[in-house]
């Protein structure tokens, strides 16, 4: 391989971060549509947590993985927990499950509140649904109109614990689990918000792979907790997977982009070896320093270009690049288009 092709790789930890802003790949698959049922009282949190898995698939892609619509039961205006009003789409009787425009997962979100007596519209369409071996999923308590329609027959679900016992009560060929999301090969379901955006990750997994969700976490886990006492940005350094000499090289690295360090002079303010030094990102990073130290510089560079109106000059400049001709040939290998084209292709 020559070293032109090669500089067009990120190594794994900055090709996530970088994923959307890379050269397309060969037109794939239509994208995935998704279609959610609002109940009436739906649970916010667990509809937005789960929209937000798919959005954000799309974003840090360069093409969309996922179309997502919604449908209320009766017309489009549903209210949800928090007793705003929601417009949904589309009509449930308009939800396609036949033709170029039909949903290939089906999603009933549940809520609190909802009554979870049968509606007979929407049974028709699941179990039409799962003729046509669609992917069905519930949320919160989404799966007892799964229930109703007889899709979970011999099945295991995961449903909010107020929920349990009228699961047992009423469709006792279910099995209520005591986990917070269940994932089979055509039915997912999830107890609440937290466990509906695992369980769209989960998704994404098995159709995108898990380079997309690597990506997608760090955008939505950015300000995760790190302990009981405090908040840290999901960085790398931060990892606590990594080793502790390996972190505080990548501390170095991140301040200090503008001039960057020798690898002589990370060694030794870690006081390693440079052989141990490279040993620790070719075991962890599968990279060495200098290409990573790169690939971060490179990453920085392409934020400022495309969140701020500096100059492509002072942007080489404060990503410790010796010149705006390397810097563009640097940009340039790595997301296939110059500094300036990328900045005009995300204006327009």
């Amino acid at each position: 391989m020559s070293q032109a092709s090669e500089k067009r790789h990120f190594s794994h930890r900055l090709r996530d971060t970088n994923s959307a802003f890379l050269p397309a790949r060969s037109p794939g698959s239509a994208p995935v549509r998704v279609g959610f049922v609002l109940l009436p009282h739906f649970s916010m949190m667990a509809f937005t947590a789960a929209v937000d898995a798919l959005v954000t698939a799309n974003l840090v892609q360069s093409t969309p993985l996922f179309t997502v619509s919604s449908y209320g039961l009766h017309g489009t205006a549903v209210t949800s927990d928090l007793a705003i009003d929601i417009a949904a789409n589309h009509d449930l009787a308009d939800l396609p499950l036949d033709g170029d425009q039909a949903l290939d997962v089906l999603v009933v979100c549940g809520g609190f509140r909802c009554d979870l007596s049968e509606q007979l519209l929407l049974t028709r369409k699941l179990k039409l649904a799962n003729r046509r071996e669609k992917v069905l999923a519930g949320l919160w308590n989404g799966a007892v109109a799964l229930a109703h329609a007889g899709t979970l027959d011999q099945h295991s679900c995961a449903i909010h614990p107020d929920n349990h016992s009228f699961i047992r009560e009423r469709f006792p060929r279910v099995q209520v689990s005591n986990q917070a999301m269940v994932v089979d090969e055509r039915i997912l379901t999830s107890a609440g918000p937290s466990s509906a955006l695992e369980m769209m990750l989960m998704l994404i997994e098995r159709l995108h792979g898990r380079d997309t969700v690597r990506a997608i976490r760090e955008i939505l886990s950015s300000d995760r907790l790190a302990d009981s006492s405090e908040t840290r940005l999901a960085l790398a350094e931060h990892d606590t997977a990594l080793p502790e000499a390996l972190r505080s090289l990548l501390r170095l690295m991140n301040s200090n982009i503008e001039e960057p360090l020798g690898i002589e002079e990370l060694a030794g303010y870690v006081q390693l070896s440079r052989r141990r030094v490279e040993r620790l990102f070719q075991a962890h990073l599968q990279t060495t320093p200098s290409r990573y130290y790169l690939e971060l510089r490179i990453t920085q560079a392409r934020r400022l270009l495309l969140q701020s109106d500096a100059s492509i000059a002072n942007i080489a400049v404060a990503c410790g690049f010796v010149s705006s001709t390397h810097f563009s040939h640097c940009f340039k290998d790595f997301f296939g288009v110059s500094p300036s084209q990328a900045r005009q292709l995300r204006k327009s």
